[in-house]
């Protein structure tokens, strides 16, 4: 039997297959926090890179954005070329982690990681390949140590629910059960389509996801507590997982804003609980990743998130 999210440790994570980390987010009860990374941007804090900081200040999950599986690398992180494979700017004082595979960002934190992937329809040099939505960037994060995937749009990439649907179904015909795929968008990626909506929450079921994403209540204009349960139960109506974010920088907004934020996304009945990388350069002010845990779920579980040790 999997065990909740909420208990679980490093050597659990270890363990989990894709199938168990789904029911083990079901049975946390809408108390799962997922925090937002930017792969590629210089850490907060000398000698931690910014995927460390975020774990300890209470994420259970975290998603990395806009790393790139055909040239890996995670700042703060150590290199793990050599110097004559390196490629790209020098970063001065800290370390770029290039070749920084993501099962080592895994045993560094000992929780699960996932990257973002995004079904640009005409990158036309937009972002990297591999950054891109395919069935061959999706394999090479599974082999890397991916435990997720999101497939979603960052601003201004033109992304659409349907080129979403069509990147998940291939993908999922590929890769079978081996990776947990979540499907959507925080924000309109830089075009007018909804956001969300019942078509395309039907579309994403059909095409394998195991979870949608969805704005947070408060953080797009209209996005009311209502609404957004209104798509939750529409999510778990299909057996699907509902994880709502915040992708609109509120991230770096008040402690008491990311506490009203957290109860209003709790109301919704959401699985899991997102925060993004825009608080800051490259991921929510730290403190917010913490006050964001301990609205959803008190000081106990934040505090074990923050303090259990790698060799639970």
């Amino acid at each position: 039997m999997a065990k909740r999210l909420l208990d679980a440790n490093a050597s659990d994570f270890r363990e989990m297959t894709a199938q168990d980390l789904i029911e083990s987010i079901r049975l946390s009860e809408g108390r799962v926090v997922v925090a937002e990374v930017v792969a590629t941007s210089p850490p907060m804090v000398d000698n931690v890179s910014n995927v460390e900081l975020a774990a300890a200040m209470g994420a259970d999950m975290v998603l990395l954005n806009l790393y790139d599986v055909a040239q890996p690398r995670v700042a703060g992180f150590p290199d793990e070329v050599g110097a004559s494979e390196r490629k790209g700017p020098s970063f001065g004082d800290f370390s770029a982690g290039r070749g920084v595979s993501l099962r080592r960002v895994k045993e560094w934190i000992g929780r699960p990681v996932g990257i973002n992937l995004e079904p640009v329809e005409s990158s036309q040099g937009l972002i990297p390949s591999g950054r891109l939505a395919s069935v061959e960037n999706a394999q090479a994060a599974l082999e890397g140590g991916a435990d997720f995937i999101v497939f979603t749009g960052n601003p201004h990439t033109g992304v659409t629910a349907a080129g979403l649907a069509r990147a998940l179904e291939k993908t999922r015909m590929k890769i079978g059960q081996g990776l947990v795929l979540l499907v959507g968008k925080m924000h309109s990626a830089g075009i007018r389509e909804a956001v969300v909506n019942e078509a395309s929450i039907g579309a994403f079921a059909e095409a394998g996801a195991d979870g949608v994403v969805l704005p947070a209540p408060g953080t797009i204009p209209g996005m009311t507590v209502e609404r957004v349960r209104g798509f939750v139960e529409m999510a778990h109506a299909r057996n699907l997982l509902a994880m709502n974010g915040i992708g609109t920088s509120q991230e770096g907004a008040s402690l008491t804003t990311i506490e009203q934020l957290a109860l209003l996304s709790k109301m919704t009945g959401a699985d899991m609980h997102h925060i993004g990388d825009a608080g800051v350069l490259g991921m929510a002010v730290p403190e917010n990743i913490t006050a964001w845990s301990m609205a959803l779920r008190g000081r106990r579980h934040t505090w074990h998130r923050m303090a259990a040790s790698l060799e639970r």
